[in-house]
């Protein structure tokens, strides 16, 4: 992998990833733009103890450009968009709108490809395996950063899911606080490594579901499967079989392996609901433990998290979607219409041939 860093017209970082070593970036971004100016603002709910980023300046974000004006294609003629050369592998760059920006963190883009009508499942293994390598990168330089405590890679895909922009890209947040969702992992982690004198969580998870009904794949370095109490219609974690904290903490086998298990789980999702269907929309969501100090919960240590990755859809059957209404939005209790050993068996019958 080689990595080109330059920057674009009004001083956002833009991150060049390309398979090949002699692959030169020089293109300069012609577009003439002032510097982008952003009131993000982190604030915290005295009730909840969780965290809200106020970010008005999202509202004049772009919103489903045609085609030919989308502004992650790369720049071609006078057509000039966020990525100024006329091709790419990967490309990763500073949000124009972000959620999170200055002493409240970042936000990033990742473009997985130059081809406009592509997916994420279209991929091939070498390009699936450089946007690995990409957010293993950007979660390891992002983590430096003295306003960040958590790196958070993840990939909204669909117009269900409110995506915005068709083009096949992902994004990476980079908050200054570890997240309400870790920090509920995190509390039972250190409840139930106090409560059985030292046994991990996580792997105790992981020990129970290979001996259950709800594995959907496995292989030497990855496992696949529906959790046990499943918020989602069609929901499935994949963790690496040695556990680790962070993308950083892979090594090569795992790496190596990822590709192949990924796309074929994206694959299946896109069939979930039988052919003539159109595309699955999902979130996927890397699980990372947080860089900042877990003093608050006791006894918990960094290599205790499990890094995983959560892929979820919000269709619970052909042409319906699943809403968070009254009980899930109101008091966070979900209610799941798709049992997950039914999910698992279903994600199980679609593998391919």
């Amino acid at each position: 992998m080689k990595k080109t860093s330059t920057r674009l017209a009004d001083g956002r970082e833009l991150i060049y990833y390309d398979s090949r070593d002699d692959t030169v970036r020089d293109a300069v971004d012609r577009r003439p733009l002032d510097r982008t100016v952003t009131t993000s603002e982190v604030r915290r709910d005295p009730l909840l103890g969780d965290a809200v980023a106020i970010a008005s300046h999202r509202q004049g974000r772009t919103y489903h450009p045609p085609a030919d004006e989308c502004p992650l294609c790369p720049s071609e003629g006078d057509r000039l968009s966020e990525i100024p050369d006329s091709s790419y592998d990967v490309a990763v760059f500073e949000n124009r709108f972000p959620s999170l920006a200055g002493d409240s963190g970042r936000c990033e883009v990742v473009c997985f490809t130059s081809d406009h009508d592509a997916s994420f499942a279209e991929l091939t293994e070498e390009q699936a395996g450089l946007v690995l390598d990409a957010w293993t990168d950007r979660t390891a330089e992002l983590s430096h950063l003295p306003s960040v405590e958590q790196v958070f890679c993840f990939e909204n895909r669909g117009a269900e899911i409110g995506v915005t922009l068709g083009h096949p890209h992902g994004q990476i947040y980079a908050y200054p606080f570890t997240t309400p969702r870790t920090a509920l992992m995190l509390r039972s982690l250190a409840a139930h490594k106090e409560a059985t004198g030292g046994e991990n969580l996580f792997d105790a998870v992981l020990e129970k579901e290979l001996a259950g009904e709800r594995i959907v794949l496995e292989t030497e370095h990855w496992v696949a499967f529906v959790p046990y109490a499943a918020h989602w219609p069609y929901e499935v974690h994949l963790y690496p079989r040695r556990r680790v904290p962070d993308l950083l903490g892979l090594d090569e086998a795992a790496r190596t392996e990822f590709p192949k298990v990924y796309l074929e789980l994206l694959r299946r999702f896109d069939r979930i609901f039988g052919e003539g269907e159109p595309p699955t929309p999902y979130i996927s969501a890397w699980h990372q433990a947080p860089f900042g100090t877990l003093e608050e919960f006791d006894g918990v240590v960094r290599d205790d998290f499990a890094l995983h990755l959560e892929l979820f859809t919000i269709r619970r059957t052909s042409g319906k979607l699943k809403f968070l209404a009254g009980s899930e939005s109101g008091m966070s209790v979900f209610i799941n219409d798709v049992p997950p050993e039914a999910a698992a068996q279903r994600l199980r019958e679609v593998a391919s041939s």
